[in-house]
C-alpha cells in the first residue's frame, strides 16, 4: 500500500515512516523543510509540502496517488495557539480543508490526528461519543477539523490521541520523562502538578494504532492513547522509580501555582475499548514505555 505521510519530520511522523517502510508499505513522507529522517530505505521518498498551501497540497498528493493520507502535522504548542491564532487555524483547520478537497478528487482515505483537548476536562476520561467543549484555541481548532471530515464526502478516519512521549534523532521538544531526568540528574528541584489527568501515550503505540487503522481503512474516531490515568506527578515519580532517581526533589504542587495563557483540561484521559475490541489495539503501559524509552536514550543524539 502506498501511504503519504504529513509531518513527517515530527515525533510521530518519524516513528510511522519506520514503522510502515519495516512492514514493506510504500512510504512517501512530507514535512515544510527539509528531511530529517536519518535513514533512507528503498520504499521511501521525502518531498517537501507546506500543507497551508492549497495548490502546493493538491499537486502532491495529484502526483503521488496514494491510497492512505495519514495527518500528523499540526500546530500543538498550546500556549503559541492562543497567541497566534491565525498561524492556529491556517496549520490546524485550513490545511485540513485542503487534504480533504485532494483525497475527494482521488478517491483516497484520510487519517486526521486529533486531541483529548477538545474535552473540557470535567467528565474524563471519555468515550468517543463524548460530547466536545474545548477550552482553549488549540482546543478549538482540533475540533473545528473533525467537524469538516464529519461532514466531508471521503472516506476517512479520526484517532484522538493524548499527552504523546517518545524519542527520536533532532527532536524539537522533550517530554516529561527525559525532562525530568535530566532535571534531576542535574541536581535541579521540579515542582509538578498533581491536579491534572491524562492517559500519555508512547509514540510506537499510537503509530501502530494509526498503522491499523490504516490497514483496515476503518472509518470513524478511534480513540489512540495509552491506558494508565495518570497525573505529571505520577509521571514524574515513576520515572524516579525506573531510573533511580531522588524523588525528594520533586514538590507536588496543584496547578493554580503555574501562569499559562491557555486553560487546560483537568482530567480527560480516554477509554480505549472501541480501538481494541474493532482495530486489537494494545497500548503499553506506562512503566514499559519508560523503559523503551530508556533504551532508546543510548541510540540518539
Amino acid at each position: 500500500m502506498k501511504i503519504l505521510i504529513t509531518g513527517s519530520n515530527g515525533l510521530l511522523g518519524q516513528k510511522l515512516v519506520k514503522l510502515l517502510t519495516e512492514e514493506k508499505h510504500e512510504v512517501i513522507a512530507t514535512a515544510r523543510g527539509e528531511n530529517r529522517i536519518d535513514y533512507l530505505p528503498n520504499n521511501f521518498e521525502y518531498t517537501q509540502m507546506d500543507i497551508t498551501k492549497e495548490k502546493e497540497v493538491m499537486n502532491v498528493i495529484t502526483k503521488y496517488k496514494p491510497e492512505v493520507v495519514i495527518n500528523t502535522a499540526a500546530m500543538t504548542n498550546v500556549d503559541q495557539c492562543e497567541d497566534e491564532k491565525q498561524a492556529c487555524i491556517d496549520l490546524n483547520v485550513n490545511s485540513v480543508k485542503h487534504l480533504i478537497a485532494a483525497c475527494h478528487k482521488h478517491d483516497i482515505f484520510l487519517l486526521h490526528l486529533s486531541t483529548d483537548f477538545i474535552f473540557d476536562g470535567s467528565a474524563g476520561p471519555y468515550k468517543e461519543t463524548d460530547e466536545a467543549n474545548p477550552v482553549s484555541y488549540y482546543g478549538e481548532s482540533k475540533l473545528q477539523a473533525e467537524q469538516l471530515l464529519l461532514n466531508s464526502k471521503i472516506k476517512w478516519a479520526i484517532a484522538r490521541t493524548v499527552l504523546v512521549y517518545g524519542i527520536t534523532p533532532g527532536m524539537s521538544r522533550s517530554n516529561i520523562i527525559l525532562w525530568v531526568k535530566d532535571s534531576i540528574e542535574k541536581g535541579k528541584d521540579l515542582k509538578i502538578v498533581n491536579d491534572q489527568w491524562r492517559t500519555p501515550t508512547l509514540a510506537e503505540d499510537l503509530a501502530i494504532g494509526c498503522y491499523l487503522i490504516s490497514q483496515k481503512k476503518a472509518e470513524g474516531i478511534f480513540n489512540i492513547s495509552g491506558k494508565d490515568l495518570l497525573t505529571p506527578y505520577d509521571m514524574a515519580m515513576k520515572t524516579c522509580e525506573y531510573f533511580n532517581l531522588d524523588k525528594s526533589k520533586i514538590e507536588e504542587v496543584d496547578g493554580s501555582m503555574f501562569s499559562q495563557r491557555a486553560k487546560r483540561p483537568p482530567k480527560t484521559g480516554f477509554i480505549l475499548d472501541k480501538a481494541e475490541e474493532v482495530l486489537g489495539y494494545k497500548p503499553k503501559s506506562f512503566e514499559e514505555g519508560i523503559g523503551i524509552l530508556a533504551e532508546q536514550i543510548s541510540t540518539v543524539d
